[in-house]
């Protein structure tokens, strides 16, 4: 899934605070956004390995929730929306494609390692891969909406989200091609962070 795709679904999470408890949405809103976000920040650094937790997020969120309910503070609001962002994001990670360079090929079993079962999971492929049309499809279907319920600053960030994620969808592919191409300038001293699907 794109990383737009999972920022707008993070703010999606929490829009409902808008209606419902105006007063925490901004905090719950912000918190979402950076949760969702926050585990493809391992991109070149064992992606989806280093910051994807889809259990051990899983386990934080519920309790986490729990207690900003109980106890709705600027801080456990905005911590829980950070875990459950988080956590969605990992699982979701689940239903796209594999980690290869052409996730189009269906060549690799693995979708996102779950440290809690000390395995990799194996994609399912529901969005094929990211940037394919159901990815673009999602990120459409979710962020119209929000563009009409969210106010700026979040509006603008779903705004730029659907911008990024129509681009990104129309060139997919060709980036497949042109990445080994790219990253085969890389200085040698760098090299050992470019992931190895984008060196074949």
């Amino acid at each position: 899934m794109m990383l737009p795709t999972h920022a707008v679904i993070g703010l999606a999470i929490a829009a409902p605070l808008v209606v419902l408890r105006p007063e925490i949405a901004p905090v719950a809103l912000a918190g979402a956004l950076v949760g969702s976000i926050l585990p493809d920040l391992d991109l070149y650094a064992g992606h989806r390995r280093t910051l994807h937790y889809p259990t051990g997020f899983a386990l934080v969120a519920l309790p986490a929730v729990g207690l900003a309910v109980a106890v709705s503070t600027t801080v456990t609001v905005g911590i829980a929306a950070i875990v459950a962002g988080a956590a969605v994001h990992c699982r979701l990670d689940r239903y796209g494609g594999g980690l290869e360079l052409r996730p189009w090929e269906g060549t690799s079993d693995r979708a996102v390692y779950d440290h809690v079962r000390g395995r990799w999971r194996r994609p399912k492929r529901w969005i094929r891969y990211d940037g394919a049309a159901e990815d673009l499809l999602l990120l459409v279907s979710l962020g119209v909406p929000l563009l009409v319920a969210l106010d700026d600053p979040f509006r603008i960030v779903v705004a730029v989200a659907l911008a990024v994620g129509v681009v990104y969808a129309g060139l997919r592919r060709r980036l497949a091609t042109l990445a080994p191409v790219v990253f085969g300038y890389t200085p040698d001293r760098l090299e050992r962070h470019v992931p190895e699907r984008y060196r074949s």
